[in-house]
């Protein structure tokens, strides 16, 4: 989506979640007491202009070494700039300048958080990379601590937003957290933007197995007290059966594709083929940038 949508004349804001626990920007987030660095390092190298070898460089994984093995270079990277301009979030924006991001990159808090989920069979299980694994249904996910300061710039970007734009991404993991800082949802909110939804195409495993369209929304709309965007975006292409045979393998499915239930909602929902498959499935970053584009001009 952050690859199309720097193409367009658009002053991009991309606010991160950082409740990331798991592999290398767990490993630093325990060992260094800093904001996890990996979804940033991710959103960082999409929105770059600089050379392709340079954001290639950024994602680069080490596979062996003592300690550094599994560490993606990006996050390494983020780590000495925390500790050479004394704030993960300076950090973030020397980053950023150095490789010419379009827009800006804020994570939602300067904290790290810790996402704690309620799940179906009564058990609490605390840690995003701990959550899927868990293998039950999630009823409900929260933060710890839950009063977590948000970034002032993230509030003040939203507040000056055209359009405001969530997902694609893992409902429960990724989406549902940022929302949950206090004072993100009361500015979307207080907000006259266009508010968009973007919804996967495929379930995840774990985290919304069985899920359709309108579940998705309405968990959204279950953690932060009723319903926070007006226009729902979603894939209507046929999914080949080889490639649902592959997904299937790992234990997803199509999303559901519930238009009715949607409009009974309220949602304005926008359905496009916007699909491509290169080994895995991607949303169309044309496409979807496209129809976001037309939305925060007001068409």
């Amino acid at each position: 989506m952050l690859r199309g949508l720097k193409k367009k004349p658009v002053d991009i804001t991309a606010i991160v979640t950082v409740a990331d626990d798991g592999g290398s920007s767990g490993r630093l987030r325990d060992e260094l007491q800093m904001p996890p660095p990996g979804d940033i390092r991710s959103v960082i190298s999409a929105l770059a202009e600089s050379e392709p070898l340079l954001s290639e460089m950024l994602q680069y994984r080490f596979s062996n070494g003592t300690g550094l093995a599994g560490h993606s270079l990006g996050n390494l990277i983020l780590a000495a700039l925390r500790d050479i301009t004394g704030d993960f979030v300076t950090g973030v924006r020397e980053l950023s300048r150095v490789l010419a991001v379009r827009g800006s990159v804020l994570p939602a808090s300067h904290d790290s958080i810790v996402l704690s989920a309620r799940m179906a069979d009564g058990a609490v299980v605390e840690g995003e990379s701990k959550i899927t694994k868990y293998g039950g249904r999630i009823e409900r996910v929260s933060l710890l601590p839950p009063d977590v300061e948000p970034l002032p710039e993230a509030i003040e970007a939203i507040r000056e937003a055209d359009a405001i734009v969530l997902g694609p991404g893992s409902l429960y993991t990724s989406i549902i957290p940022n929302l949950l800082v206090p004072g993100i949802t009361d500015a979307i909110r207080a907000s006259d933007a266009a508010k968009v939804y973007i919804c996967n195409v495929m379930t995840q495993p774990g985290e919304t197995d069985g899920y359709s369209v309108a579940d998705h929304v309405n968990a959204i709309a279950g953690h932060v007290g009723g319903p926070l965007f007006d226009t729902v975006i979603v894939n209507n292409s046929d999914i080949p059966r080889r490639v649902r045979s592959l997904y299937a393998e790992k234990g997803a499915d199509v999303v559901r594709l519930d238009l009715e239930t949607l409009a009974a909602l309220g949602y304005r929902t926008i359905a496009d083929e916007l699909i491509l498959f290169q080994g895995v499935l991607r949303h169309d970053a044309n496409k979807l940038s496209h129809h976001i584009y037309r939305l925060a001009i007001g068409q």
